[in-house]
């Protein structure tokens, strides 16, 4: 199982499957369509049944059931698009044997060094094997090793009839990290009653609650004239924009929040004095808090307006997804499953909101329940991202004890 998790693992991130929020097709990528072809065709060859792939890049494929039982048909879902946030081209994997829990350098040319002091968790791997970038990419385990486990815990189940289960279904789904994963996603043709996200990150994550997000882009208005001249005519969008900024409270921004804390997170910036435009995010678990954020951005807004007047300012304000914990309680067993497969293989579940959304937010709304699991993965979205091996092994029996405990039920 290790070794396969290895193959696949560096094969999959070898592939750019960056996505980008500015291209409307789906997937916005043309890599995302490649690896779900790839995908494909791994699939039919290990044996799974009815594999499909849409225009849209959605892969799904089922593992019929072994047993006589009445099983509700469950699914397990990871996502083969990588983050905005840092470049996913030319991914070098390196895999560092039996850690001994001191620095790693990445990229010796570079100087990029990976250290404990920087990153104190790595000290939880020592003897662990880590698979890490070369420094100048992120990895892209977010979420290719999701992938990777489901397709080994298919594999296992495959090569192990003994091991009774029901209907399995598993989706490979493009455009997760610009929002966009669910929007296409044919919950009908799916099929399952419930899923799983394998699209966490360190050991025993198990989630089942996350932030009510939005997104707002204001556009700025200025009025650019000569600098010698400008006296009572320039209007500075710039720092209208900066000013804008000054007057959202300062400590409710993510890097002063944790847990149940929200805030309103400034994404970019880019202007000039005629026009500047900003992005934000804006994120709470409470709805109600939620509301109260929208509501505080949207009324600093019209107090501008009143300053500088109607037209120099634009709002765009859209909701993105909610907290998922509305749809899954009422079926809160299904994180109970999860909750006893973990204690089963001896592995503690730390179940926590997450500080983010997975496409199980969109999905649980579309009437598809799906809680979060691990994969094992630290530090997504950049160059220091790593993953342990083992504790990929360990997110694949998580899976196959799922399916399990539902047959067993």
């Amino acid at each position: 199982m290790k070794q396969d998790l290895i193959t696949r693992l560096t094969r999959y991130v070898k592939v750019d499957t960056q996505s980008n929020e500015q291209n409307e097709v789906c997937p916005s990528t043309p890599g995302q369509l490649t690896l779900a072809n790839m995908l494909v065709e791994e699939l039919k060859e290990i044996g799974m049944s009815e594999v499909t792939i849409d225009e849209n890049g959605y892969v799904m494929a089922t593992l019929p059931s072994n047993t006589e039982k009445e099983v509700p048909t469950i699914g397990f879902l990871a996502h083969v698009d990588t983050a905005t946030d840092f470049t996913g081209k030319n991914v070098s994997p390196q895999l560092v044997q039996h850690y001994d829990g001191k620095d790693i350098v990445l990229n010796e040319a570079l100087q990029v060094i990976m250290s404990p002091s920087q990153f104190p968790n790595l000290k939880n791997y020592e003897g662990h094997t880590l698979m890490t970038t070369d420094g100048t990419t992120l990895l892209g385990a977010d979420n290719k090793a999701g992938i990777a486990e489901i397709m080994t815990a298919m594999q296992y189940l495959i090569s192990n009839p003994e091991i009774k289960h029901g209907k399995i279904r598993v989706a490979f789904t493009p455009d997760e990290e610009i929002g966009r994963g669910p929007h296409k996603f044919d919950v009908k043709a799916f099929g399952a009653k419930f899923a799983y996200t394998i699209d966490g990150g360190p050991l025993g994550e198990l989630q089942y609650e996350s932030f009510n997000a939005a997104a707002a882009k204001i556009t700025f208005k200025g009025n650019n004239v000569h600098p010698g001249t400008a006296k009572a005519k320039m209007v500075n969008s710039a720092k209208i924009a900066m000013a804008f900024q000054s007057k959202l409270p300062t400590m409710e921004a993510p890097e002063f929040t944790e847990g149940y804390e929200g805030f309103f997170h400034l994404i970019s910036i880019e202007g000039d004095v005629e026009e500047t435009k900003v992005h934000y995010i804006i994120r709470d678990h409470d709805k109600d808090a939620f509301e109260e954020r929208k509501a505080k951005l949207t009324e600093l807004v019209a107090e501008f307006k009143g300053v500088y007047g109607e037209e120099a300012i634009l709002l765009e304000l859209n909701d993105q997804y909610y907290n998922m914990r509305d749809k899954i309680e009422p079926v809160k067993y299904i994180v109970d499953v999860a909750h006893q497969a973990m204690e089963n293989l001896g592995i503690e579940p730390i179940v926590e909101p997450i500080r983010g959304g997975t496409d199980g937010s969109q999905l649980s709304y579309m009437g598809l329940p799906t809680p979060n699991v691990f994969t094992g993965g630290e530090n997504f979205h950049g160059k220091f991202e790593f993953i342990s091996i083992e504790n990929m092994e360990k997110s694949t029996q998580t899976i196959v004890e799922i399916c399990k405990l539902f047959e067993q039920r």
